[in-house]
């Protein structure tokens, strides 16, 4: 048996902020077989996650007219897997296609969805979510009472720190959207409007001028957590520094990170929000997109500050 495959590829390689037309839709057919003793599985697409391309250890470069990889839920249509029967809901690196074919040792897992939808699983209880737990407990080690400045804070990690660092008791500070430049700019010139008492931490996901404002206000064993630099992604000539003389006598912390060099809280950070989800405590925000058709102008929404919250298309029903 063959099905129609859609899936979405690189056309052009991305100069810049990215286009829509950088992106194209192609369909090729899918023999619904595999080869006994491949260790393969063919999983059906059903919500997805467009993240910006990562490169690194497990994460390859794109290739012009291939399929491209994404973190996301799906379900098992063939498997030669013993790990996996058809049926299973599983979530982890899948592509940007109705149809998937995992090789063997992917970082795929089954899903249990501990009464959530699935959605959840690709942003609060996925990467998004452990990238915001590990850098904001892990990286910062928070104190109760302390003063939080949060960058692109209504994106899919950024309003997840805020909430985390309310819930610990900590004095939290959010910029975000199309006006966060310029908000933070004025920051930088009246900073004890909002931080009277300096900021003791920084979660940090756009550099640039933004982080050197906030260093130069932060206190002594300020921490800072480097989670992206979104203007650099878009323009490789917008970059600044902070005042290394602030971040030697202060003793600041500055640390990049990965969600990956922290697997192994994955357990602790799932029990811990969903506690706080099924209690109520932390709201997940979702900007869901409905077709693989939707994929382009989702993505592109990313570095335009189109969405609120986690950004996720919707390939085909649960």
């Amino acid at each position: 048996m063959e099905v129609t495959n859609k899936y979405v590829t690189l056309k052009t390689h991305v100069e810049g902020a990215p286009k829509e037309s950088d992106f194209e839709l192609k369909t090729s057919l899918l023999a619904l077989s595999l080869d006994l003793g491949s260790g393969e599985m063919i999983l059906n697409r059903m919500k997805r996650y467009s993240s910006s391309q990562r490169t690194g250890p497990g994460f390859e470069g794109i290739t012009l007219g291939m399929e491209i990889e994404a973190y996301g839920v799906a379900k098992v249509v063939v498997s030669d897997n013993v790990e996996f029967q058809k049926g299973d809901v599983v979530v982890g690196v899948i592509t940007w296609a109705e149809y998937s074919k995992i090789r063997r040792n992917k970082m795929i897992r089954k899903l249990d969805p501990l009464g959530f939808p699935f959605s959840y699983h690709v942003g609060i209880l996925g990467y998004s979510g452990l990238t915001a737990y590990a850098g904001f407990f892990e990286i910062c080690k928070p104190k109760r009472g302390e003063k939080v400045l949060v960058s692109a804070a209504s994106g899919s990690v950024g309003n997840l720190v805020g909430q985390y660092a309310k819930l610990h008791g900590c004095y939290v500070v959010g910029c975000a959207g199309s006006k966060q430049k310029s908000f933070f700019l004025r920051l930088f010139l009246s900073i004890d409007r909002y931080f009277p008492d300096g900021i003791d931490i920084y979660f940090d996901n756009v550099g640039a001028e933004m982080q050197e404002a906030a260093v130069a206000n932060m206190n002594t064993f300020g921490r800072v957590a480097v989670c992206g630099v979104i203007p650099e992604y878009i323009d490789s000539e917008k970059k600044a520094a902070p005042d290394v003389l602030d971040v030697i006598y202060k003793r600041i912390k500055i640390q990049g990170f990965l969600a990956g060099d922290h697997v192994g809280l994955f357990q602790d950070f799932v029990s811990t929000t969903s506690n706080h989800l099924h209690s109520g405590e932390l709201c997940p925000l979702e900007d869901i997109s409905d077709g693989l058709d939707s994929i382009p102008f989702a993505f592109t929404g990313l570095f335009r500050g189109d969405n609120i919250g986690k950004k996720i298309v919707k390939i085909a029903e649960e």
